[in-house]
C-alpha cells in the first residue's frame, strides 16, 4: 500500500472528490454528541476525520490506516488533536493503539472495497462498537441504475486501483447484525453508485 499511495498521496483528496460519493452524507448522519470517541478505520489522508470533527465540534476522533504514506498527510492535516495509529483494520488491538477498546461511531468509508479479507474488517469494526455504538459504511454499490457498458467500464477502471466493490455487503451485513444482536439499515446512492450501512449495538 505504502508503494501504491506514495505517489498518489499528494493528489488522492483533489481526485478522489469527483468519485467517491456519499462520504459527506454519511458524515451527517453520524449523530454525535460531544465527548463521543469517532473511529475511521482506513482514515487514509484524514480528509473524513477533519470534517468529522469540524461537523460534530467536542467528539474525540482517531483514525487507522495500514499505509504510512496516507498517514502523513493525515498527521500533516490533524496535527495532535487526532489520534491515528498504523494498522491493519482487520486485525487491530485499539486498546494497544488507542488506550481504549471501543468506540461510539465506527467509520469506514470506500475502505472494505480494498480490503482483500473484507468481511473480517467488516466484522472486526463491529466488535469496536460500545454499547449503544454504531457503525456507518459507504463503499461502491452494484450501480445496477447504470447503462451496462458504463457500469463495466467503471469496474474495469477501478481495479486498476485495486479496488473491488462489494455487491453482497447488505446481505454479509445482515448475517453479522442477527449473529451479534445489532441493527441495521441499508440504504443506496443514485442508480447504485454507492451503498451505505449503518449497524447500531
Amino acid at each position: 500500500m505504502d508503494r501504491v499511495y506514495r505517489g498518489q498521496r499528494h493528489i488522492y483528496d483533489l481526485t478522489r472528490k469527483y468519485y467517491l460519493f456519499g462520504r459527506d452524507r454519511l458524515i451527517r448522519r453520524l449523530d454525535c454528541l460531544p465527548g463521543m470517541t469517532v473511529l475511521e478505520l482506513g482514515c487514509g489522508t484524514g480528509r473524513n476525520l477533519q470534517l468529522i470533527a469540524s461537523a460534530w465540534p467536542g467528539v474525540r476522533c482517531h483514525g487507522l490506516d495500514i499505509s504510512s504514506e496516507m498517514l502523513k498527510n493525515a498527521r500533516k492535516r490533524l496535527g495532535t488533536d487526532v489520534r491515528l495509529a498504523l494498522g491493519d483494520a482487520t486485525n487491530f488491538d485499539a486498546g494497544a493503539l488507542f488506550g481504549q477498546g471501543s468506540f461510539d461511531r465506527v467509520v469506514l468509508s470506500y475502505a472494505l472495497s480494498m480490503i482483500p479479507d473484507w468481511q473480517a474488517a467488516l466484522a472486526r469494526a463491529a466488535a469496536a462498537l460500545s454499547p449503544g455504538g454504531s457503525l456507518h459504511l459507504v463503499d461502491f454499490g452494484d450501480c445496477r441504475g447504470m447503462p451496462t457498458l458504463l457500469r463495466r467500464l467503471l469496474h474495469g477502471w477501478l481495479a486498476h486501483f485495486h479496488v473491488s466493490p462489494r455487491p453482497d455487503l447488505p446481505e454479509v451485513a445482515e448475517h453479522l447484525a442477527q449473529a451479534h444482536g445489532l441493527r441495521v439499515q441499508v440504504s443506496r446512492g443514485p442508480l447504485g453508485y454507492y451503498q451505505m450501512v449503518e449497524l447500531s449495538r
